[in-house]
This record gives structure tokens, sequence and C-alpha cells, in this order.
């Protein structure tokens, strides 16, 4: 299964509260307060990994949560910090933050006035009163959070695009300081500390834009997969009926001097593909990150169908979804020239799309296919 496209739900973890406690010993008659301070909350942080090529992981655990900062504790013990959750996902991937579906947080009535704050730490505290635990909220606490574009894919984050790379998705909360740190010389024995903050939250969807050197565009049954089993190991369905490959096939093209070129096969367009006709928008963004299109023409027209047309409706489906893709190099692959219409048909090409240079090939029997790696090779390489 082949999952280009998947939203999640993040959160990253709470910080632990801080702690109300005093120091008791023998002998020691006011051993003054000694909470000691939350830890912070583990972040949702994400990888870019090569070693991947899909959105499967993610697929099947759709709710990525870190866990959260330990409480404080007495005898001045902070407690432990929430690990960080790491999410490896393909190199490739956008992340979009969607408009949250989780109620949002009650502006704070600015009547209550808190009993104490510190001008370092503008947060709710937790008051101890006769064995109580009250929540009291600050003057300076956050107010409600402004809605946000209902668009559909939301806002941009992030683009992970190198081995290796990171993003902090969601922060961890930061832990709550314990009553230690509350006392002063008016206020010796504080009874109350901070809660820990709460950790980022939100909905993402994260987008799979395949990253290859070369792209292969072309009409349903051209023979792209062909082509692409021809010039690699790669080995996808073959059929002779149109939309036979369904999600985007990758090979890798090798050279005798161990250069490698990454070609993406992409399922058939068909007209209106910029309007999503056919998941037509599924597919034409894996392309978007390639260096060069190979546009692969049926010179026999076994469907039914004129080359030159074929490759006029691509170009006008590439630039109506993206103009920056007609600005591509590209280079344009007459297939399945073992028939024998395919020759007149090559000649009326040439005749009515003029410098437009036409490489003939056959992948099925393997003819053509050298020159054809040596000229993706030399368009990449330029």
């Amino acid at each position: 299964m082949f999952i280009d496209e998947i939203k999640i739900y993040a959160r990253a973890g709470h910080g632990g509260k801080g702690c109300i406690a005093f120091h008791r010993e023998a002998y020691v008659a006011k051993g003054g307060p000694s909470g000691g301070n939350g830890g912070r909350g583990g972040s949702v942080i994400l990888q870019a990994d090569h070693d991947l090529n899909n959105l499967i992981a993610q697929y099947y655990q759709p709710r990525l949560i870190a866990p959260a900062g330990q409480f404080g504790m007495g005898k001045g013990m902070d407690g432990h910090a929430g690990k960080d959750l790491i999410v490896k996902v393909p190199c490739g991937t956008l992340i979009w933050r969607l408009a949250s579906e989780h109620p949002p947080v009650e502006e704070p009535d600015k009547n209550d006035k808190p009993m104490f704050s510190t001008s370092a730490s503008r947060r709710p505290l937790i008051r101890a009163a006769g064995g109580a635990v009250a929540i009291e909220e600050d003057l300076g606490a956050a107010q409600a959070g402004t809605a946000r574009d209902q668009v559909e894919k939301g806002e941009l984050v992030t683009d992970l695009t190198r081995h290796g790379q990171q993003f902090v998705l969601c922060k961890g909360g930061r832990g709550g300081l314990g009553n230690r740190n509350f006392a002063t010389a008016a206020r010796q024995t504080p009874r109350f500390a901070q809660p820990g903050e709460p950790g980022e939250e939100g909905d993402f969807l994260f987008e799979l834009r395949i990253m290859a050197e070369v792209g292969l565009v072309g009409y349903p049954n051209a023979g792209k997969s062909t082509l692409l089993t021809a010039i690699s190991k790669a080995r996808p369905k073959i059929a002779p009926y149109p939309f036979t490959t369904l999600h985007p096939q990758i090979g890798i093209v090798e050279y005798s001097d161990w250069k490698r070129l990454t070609v993406c096969d992409v399922p058939g367009l068909i007209e209106g593909a910029h309007q999503n006709v056919g998941l037509g928008h599924e597919f034409l963004r894996h392309i978007q990150r390639c260096k060069i299109l190979v546009l692969l023409l049926d010179m026999a027209g076994v469907d039914g169908r004129a080359p030159w047309d074929d490759y006029k409706n691509l170009l006008r489906e590439l630039e109506l979804y993206d103009p920056a893709l007609v600005a591509k190099p590209r280079l344009v692959v007459a297939n399945k020239m073992d028939e024998a219409v395919a020759e007149k048909n090559v000649k009326a090409f040439k005749r009515k799309i003029k410098k437009t240079p036409v490489l003939p090939i056959s992948a099925a029997f393997d003819e053509g296919i050298e020159k054809f790696k040596k000229m993706i090779r030399q368009a990449v390489e330029e």
C-alpha cells in the first residue's frame, strides 16, 4: 500500500507540575520550602529519512503524542523530562497545519486576581490551602487563539528534503516551578507552585512529493512502466490496459561509472488532470521536484489518439496545473516504434510540432534505451 498523504494529530507532552513540600528533619524546626520543579514535556520531532518512500507508518499511527514531564518531588528533587518523540518521514515530505478541530481555550476572566505572581513567569499558580488544591489564573495568562485560515491545506509549516533534517513539530511544555522558588523574606513558607505548561498540539497534513531527478509523463498505456523496467531494476505492474499503474513508481538508473539517476513513473494523465480528473492532482505533485521531464508518447496511436494531440494536451495540463512544470527541461520520446504505423506518425509529428526533437525508442524490445539513458543523464547534468 502506497500512502502519500495523511492527516495527523500531534501533541507534545505537558510539563510536570511543581511540587508543594517543606523540609522536615529532626532538630530542624523550620526547614523551609523544598518543592522541586516539574520536568519538561517531550517534543514531537520529525526527521527526514531517505530509506523511506511513503507515509505508511503514519497511516497506522495517526496520533503522535509525546510523553509528559514528571511532577516535581519533595526534598528539592526535580522531575524527569519527557522523552522526545522522533518520527521518521520520507525525504520530500511537506507539513501543512490544518484548522484545529479541538475547541479553543476559553479566555480567563480578568476580574479574577491572583494572590501572587512573578515577573519571570506569567503562568497559573497551584495554591495549597488547608490541604485543598485550587488553581487560579494569572493576569498574564495567554488569551484564546485566533481562528486559523480555513483553506484546503492550511499553512505550510516545513518542507523536509535532506536526509537527517529535523523539525520540531510540537514543542513540549515547560515544567512548573516548585514552591521553593517563591520563598522571599516576606513570605518564607509559600504554599503554592506552578502547574506545567501544556504541550503544543495541532492537526497536520503530511504530503509526500517524491524527490526524483527524472519524471516520466504520458497518457495511460503509453509504456511508461515498460520504459522504467527497461532502464532500471524496478518491476512495476505491466498490462495492456490503461491505469495499470495506480501510484508513483521509483527506479534507479545505474551507469558503468557508478553514476545513478532517480526516475519517477507517475500514473497516466488524462484530459482535465489539472482539475483533478482521474486523480490528476495526486499524480502531478510528484513531478514538481523533478529536474527534467520525459514526455512519453504512444507513437503507434494504439488507443486511437494522434501523438501530436497527446503532446499538446500534456503540455496544456502541465501548464494549467503549474506553469513552472512547462519551464522545466523536457525530452520528447516516441515509444512503440516497433509498430508499422509508428514511422509514419513520427514524420507527421515532426511536420506538425516543429523545432521539437523526438527520440524514437521501443521500450518493449530495448531499442534506443542506451541512447535514452545517455540523454537523460546529459540533461540532468546540464
